[in-house]
């Protein structure tokens, strides 16, 4: 009878698998001892050894329990059946010694690439066999089988390590000392990152490395630069430890974990390395380096290059963001307390509550806050920390102890997970076969005591994680993990971000670490970075709660972009949340706002004032605001910087009262005019100060400014332009008195241009408005400035009726003296109140409207300018009103479009007044707030609910109105309008032509600007 196999010997108290299946049992075990009789050399004693092995009771259940719950271990021990024996006869540790003396024979003696990649795949499968046989027998503690997986791991390393630099010396890249043993003099090393640096390698753990050399330890065969040599070791390294072949593989290997993986190669220098991490090193890294050790290639460069990270690591010292950052690595946001609602099917036992992850940052938590002072705890392992703690008095000895206990239990479930298959999973099956299955094979007859057992561990750890953190800063109000560290996405967070609303959290997740990578000029500063953890999760859940959350968080993206450094915006924000909820909700609504706010970001600084949302300014509060601003300027130059800012937050405001609702665009409108009302007269007497410095004064000249277009009509909604015309009195040929005296039509000409550069020229604080000049005199072959008297003698003689139409909504804005004012109003007045030919004018009309519908029409009734039946028809109507109309009835002088038509009714002109001006002010409530929020063509099918609930109330309807709704609305009313118009215009334009009583045309310079 052969002695005990050391197989047997197991810890008291371990739970054997339990036999589920014993027929599909009883076929492994004629599966591995066919094989073991066809096997050679010491094939009898190790098959003598097995026999007598599957004969004691505990030997054979561990055989049928292996069987049944692992198809993975089962083939492996097909296929290895010799290794099986022989660990059966001489126990795991012999027959591990015997592994790891194979992969230090391959180290040494190499090969070609499909040798060595062969032999690997070979050692390895054979490590995984015996460290399973050791783990589900209960002869090994947790610590020796994730050593012996590390310890597999760390040799497949160095012998491939070996390999690619003895291969690189045979191309001539680089010089070897030591060929037989080549990493230790190399200069080239891996640290081992994560449960690898630990030593804490699970089943089907990835090793995460980075990848550096030491340059002046490096040994170049001629004058090439290292870097381009390391960077293919490292990437065929990658290929020799995870590419799949007939053998399998070796490791998984992730290299994601090096400084800034999206912009850096495969291999770094060192140098490069602690740059990174001095400069833009984050807390969650300090974290990751907590376990890294060298763990292939050059140990001493590596050893000196973790020294001289020691200061990052681990500092004497933390801020209270630095703190606060440390506990945001992983914690839930509201953590919960009692465990409620926590549930076992497919549960996360590495990132989910109460799991793995938990547990080890309860420890790595605390060192780092601590363990720049205390030594003692910088521990790279788990249990070994919770240890330090202890001693140190950092945590309570019964704490620790429930913690340990809990760390192996999840442990070893998550490894019974992961045999079953060799899949990389940590989640517990969904299917109740199958969660009985893994009962089974973790040594539990009964599934729910089993179940029972792991909630109670999960309960307990997650209660000792949330008291840890009891004394946190809170980082928001969202329920659930938001967690932004690492290189894999954290599936609570993913959750999490589902939950606020995302479509696609790992985008937002992917985008969030780039942030804080730094990789944004606004988050470059290390207190950046730590207020913007502070906001994160207030920032996502207010996003979120728009109606397209990844649009708006792209947005979000896009003004971050923007910003010249984070610091100050993201203290606003950490101050004042309310501009949190408002950046939010016109990322969310308004794209056109927020590319405002992407360039100009002081502008939110207008929020703060306690009068921003209070009810707009009259136009002489707001120019008297703007002269009280400009009166600090300090030069021209800071006038026009101080008057972009003043006009810039201003239309801001007024933006966010229409987008907010506190307001309409229609109403908004006059305050939107009175804003560039108080631009130019504040501008034009600065500007003719500043231009008197050059060439003067001109004697008894005089200058004015008229207002056209929507300006003139007070009508501007957020982006209109300024339709102007500039004129002057100056009588006689004298030039001006300054010391380059100009004549009177260039010294005009030339303050004009001034004017307009003051006005349109894009400084550091942007642009003010856009200028047309184009409805002056002659349009744009006329001079920039004109003399009163040829403006008078132009619209007296040859302008034409579009022209005149124009004039309709023209008003003087700014003057250099009142006397100007008056005269240019009256000509006006005189040229409006002069009688026209009726008929002429009606056709005219109509056949400058048809023009116009060729070039810009549109059967899209959200284009409410351009649109049979929008903007275009109803001004069209009120301007022929006003033209045939006028000099028999003043008071139809009015300028404003639904003034007009509203007015027309009641002097018995047209029926139905009162409907057009009201479809005058809902087209302009829509136009107004597209503007504001759209940049191209609006499309209801895609656009933000947000905007969708804001043009429903520019329509007058419930906000829970979809587009179809509200399009209903614009259809219907331009319609009706396109009706009247043709009652009133193209009808009896019709009619004229055809009895022959006009013959006009459209003076082709109009359509330039119409």
């Amino acid at each position: 009878m052969t002695a005990a196999s050391p197989l047997l010997d197991a810890a008291p108290g371990h739970r054997l698998p339990v036999v589920a299946d014993p027929d599909r049992a009883a076929i492994a075990r004629e599966r591995i001892l066919e094989r073991l009789g066809e096997a050679q050399g010491n094939a009898a004693d190790d098959l003598a050894a097995f026999r007598a092995f599957l004969e004691d009771p505990a030997g054979r259940r561990l055989v049928d329990g292996m069987a049944c719950g692992s198809a993975y271990l089962t083939q492996l021990a097909v296929i290895e059946a010799p290794v099986l024996a022989r660990t059966v006869r001489l126990g795991p540790v012999a027959a591990f010694d015997e592994i790891r003396a194979g992969f230090e024979a391959l180290k040494r003696q190499g090969g070609t690439e499909a040798q060595v990649m062969a032999e690997l795949r070979r050692l390895k499968r054979r490590a995984a066999l015996v460290i399973g046989l050791a783990d589900l027998a209960g002869i090994w503690s947790l610590a020796d089988v994730t050593g012996a997986v590390s310890d597999t791991a760390e040799a497949a390393l160095q012998a491939a390590f070996a390999h690619l630099l003895r291969d690189a010396a045979r191309r001539g890249e680089i010089r070897l000392d030591t060929p037989e043993d080549p990493g230790p003099t190399s200069g080239l090393f891996a640290l081992g990152m994560g449960k690898f640096g630990a030593c804490e390698l699970n089943y089907s753990s990835d090793i995460d490395l980075i990848v550096l050399y030491e340059p002046e330890r490096v040994q170049m065969a001629d004058d090439r630069h290292p870097q381009p040599v390391f960077t293919r070791i490292a990437r065929d390294l990658v290929k020799l430890m995870e590419a799949r072949t007939a053998e399998g593989y070796v490791f998984r290997t992730d290299l994601r974990l090096r400084p800034d993986p999206a912009s850096t190669p495969l291999a770094l220098s060192a140098e490069a390395a602690e740059v990174y991490y001095e400069s833009v090193g984050q807390n969650w890294e300090r974290a990751a380096m907590i376990k890294a050790r060298v763990v292939a290639g050059d140990q001493t460069a590596g050893e000196l290059f973790l020294k001289r990270l020691t200061p990052f690591v681990w500092r004497k010292s933390l801020d209270f963001y630095a703190i606060a950052d440390i506990h945001s690595i992983k914690r839930q946001i509201n953590a919960h307390r009692s465990g409620d609602g926590l549930d076992l099917p497919g549960h996360n036992l590495k990132l989910g509550r109460g799991g793995i992850r938990e547990i080890e940052f309860f420890c790595q938590t605390q060192q780092l806050i601590f363990g720049g002072r205390s030594p003692a705890l910088r521990a790279r392992a788990t249990e070994a920390a919770l240890d330090a703690l202890v001693a140190e008095q950092r945590v309570e000895a019964p704490v620790a102890a429930r913690l340990k206990t809990a760390y192996r239990l999840l442990r070893t479930v998550e490894h019974r997970l992961q045999m079953v298959d060799d899949a990389q999973t940590h989640s517990l099956p969904k299917d109740e076969a199958a969660f009985a299955r893994l009962a089974a094979f973790s040594g539990f007859e009964d599934p729910a005591e089993f179940g029972r057992v792991l909630l109670d561990t999960l309960k307990g750890v997650e209660k000792a994680y949330a008291e840890l953190f009891d004394d946190a800063p809170g980082l928001g109000t969202a329920e659930g993990n938001l967690v932004f560290t690492g290189t894999e996405d954290d599936p609570d967070t993913i959750e999490t971000l589902e939950r606020m609303g995302y479509r696609e959290p790992s985008r937002v997740v992917a985008r969030v670490r780039e942030w804080h990578r730094g990789r944004v000029r606004a988050t470059r500063s290390g207190r950046a970075r730590q207020i913007l953890t502070e906001i994160m999760p207030e920032l996502l859940s207010r996003l979120g709660g728009t109606g397209d959350p990844d649009a708006a968080f792209m947005r979000f993206d896009a003004f971050l972009g923007e910003l010249p450094s984070g610091v100050q915006i993201f203290a606003l924000f950490h101050s004042n949340p309310e501009l949190l909820e408002l950046v939010a909700e016109a990322m969310g609504t308004a794209p056109k706002l927020s590319e405002q706010l992407a360039r100009r970001p002081s502008l939110l600084e207008a929020v703060l004032d306690p009068d921003f949302f209070s009810e707009l300014a009259t136009p002489e509060a707001l120019a008297a605001d703007l002269e009280r601003v400009l009166s600090r300027a300090i030069d021209y130059e800071d006038t026009l910087d101080l008057t972009r800012r003043w006009a810039g937050e201003r239309k801001f405001q007024v933006g966010v009262h229409i987008l907010r609702g506190l307001t309409d665009a229609d109403a908004a409108a006059p305050v939107l005019t009175a804003i560039a009302d108080a631009v130019i007269g504040a501008l034009l007497p600065r500007v003719l100060d500043e231009f008197a410095q050059a060439h003067g004064r001109m004697p008894g000249g005089r200058i004015a400014i008229l207002a056209q277009g929507r300006l003139g009509s007070r009508e501007m909604s957020i982006d209109s332009d300024l339709d102007l015309v500039i004129v002057y009195d100056a009588s006689g040929e004298a030039g001006s008195d300054g010391s380059r005296p100009l004549g009177p039509s260039h010294y005009y000409a030339r303050l004009a241009q001034r004017f307009i550069s003051a006005i349109s020229a894009l400084t550091g604080e942007g642009r003010l408005y856009e200028i047309d000049t184009r409805l002056r005199p002659s349009g744009s072959s006329g001079p920039v400035a004109s003399h009163l008297d040829a403006f008078r003698r132009y619209h007296r003689e040859d302008a034409w009726t579009w022209e005149h139409m124009a004039l309709t909504r023209a008003r003087v804005v700014a003057a250099s003296d009142d006397s100007l004012r008056q005269d240019l109003n009256q000509v006006v007045r005189e040229v409006l109140l002069t009688p026209r030919d009726a008929d002429r004018v009606v056709v005219e009309v109509a056949d400058m409207r048809r023009r116009i519908a060729q070039e810009h029409g549109t059967e899209d009734c959200w284009q409410v300018k351009h649109v049979r039946g929008g903007l275009v028809d109803l001004e069209f109507l009120a301007q022929q009103l006003q033209l045939i109309h006028g000099p028999d009835m003043p008071g139809l002088l009015l300028g404003d479009t639904a003034l007009v038509l509203a007015r027309a009714e009641e002097l018995g002109l047209i029926e139905d007044g009162a409907m057009l001006a009201d479809a005058v002010r809902l087209q302009r409530r829509m136009l107004g707030l597209l503007r504001l929020t759209v940049t191209g063509r609006f499309d209801g099918r895609t656009a933000p609910p947000g905007l969708i609930a804001a043009l429903a109330r520019a329509a007058r309807l419930d906000e829970g109105a979809d587009a179809e709704a509200i399009g209903d609305v614009l259809r219907s009313c331009q319609a009706r309008v396109h009706a009247h118009f043709d009652r009133y215009v193209t009808d009896v334009a019709a009619r004229v032509k055809a009895e022959g009583a006009a013959d006009a045309g459209a003076d082709p310079k109009m359509e330039t600007k119409r």
